[in-house]
């Protein structure tokens, strides 16, 4: 399993993913999830995935070799397609074609065909755009109203997400919230693990980002992590405690 979360903002784009992988307790790996495609000045365009990594490998092998062969229209490649709807087409192609070639064998298996990925980018003089795109290759948009997506072992980083990320929020902070849910994750689930994967983008640059790793006791990283938990416990303890003294004795309900 895997967590891996994507912001839009009206500043930018932040895509964040762990590298985690596990084949149970005794056979737990690291591998990058997230992929970066760029033309220096005319596009960026970065693809995270979860699930089965065989399976995800399998798409973004697949749409490596696309780009490589002298056989291919680029125009139908990640490098070349003249939009992110038609890269979030592509995406989709590609899990089609590794379900048709691995699906009937994975689908007699426990873990079934198993993969979704975010696509997030922006080619020159277009809209900046982040998809989500399903294990049935069809994927949705990211909009104002709905402006991050999460994929993998999602539910431990969703509550602070869910509570504080807007699109009008500045990039920055988008940044330090996708952190804060990833160290909530990292805390309540071990097949999610250090190393992290950052990479954030503004608007209308398509030849510049930023890539980033967090390793184990990186001192951003930590100390994001102890200033959210003392920011837990301090908010808590400064809620009024419950009143008790009228409740019924004996565990009946009270008025």
């Amino acid at each position: 399993m895997t967590y891996c979360v994507g912001m839009l903002t009206s500043e930018g784009l932040m895509m964040l993913a762990d590298t985690r992988t596990n084949a149970g307790i005794d056979h737990i790996s690291t591998f990058r999830k997230l992929t970066v495609w760029h033309n220096p000045g005319e596009r960026l365009v970065c693809l995270m995935s979860a699930g089965n990594l065989a399976v995800t490998q399998a798409v973004v092998g697949h749409l490596q070799e696309m780009m490589a062969s002298p056989n291919v229209d680029q125009a139908k490649t990640i490098l070349g397609a003249p939009s992110m709807f038609a890269i979030a087409r592509l995406i989709g192609d590609a899990v089609r074609e590794v379900r048709r070639v691995d699906g009937p064998s994975l689908d007699q298996g426990a873990g079934g065909f198993n993969a979704s990925f975010l696509l997030g980018g922006q080619i020159a003089g277009r809209e900046l755009r982040l998809y989500q795109v399903y294990a049935e290759g069809n994927f949705i948009e990211a909009s104002e109203d709905t402006p991050f997506f999460q994929i993998g072992e999602t539910k431990y980083g969703k509550p602070i997400i869910d509570r504080v990320m807007n699109y009008r929020m500045p990039l920055v902070e988008a940044v330090k919230v996708g952190l804060i849910s990833m160290d909530s994750t990292l805390r309540s689930n071990m097949s999610v693990g250090l190393p992290v994967d950052l990479m954030v983008y503004r608007r209308d640059e398509p030849g510049i980002w930023l890539e980033r790793r967090f390793q184990e006791g990186d001192p951003y990283f930590e100390d994001i992590r102890n200033r959210w938990s003392d920011a837990l416990r301090e908010s808590y303890r400064a809620i009024p405690d419950l009143d008790l003294s009228d409740a019924e004795p004996g565990g009946g309900p009270s008025a």
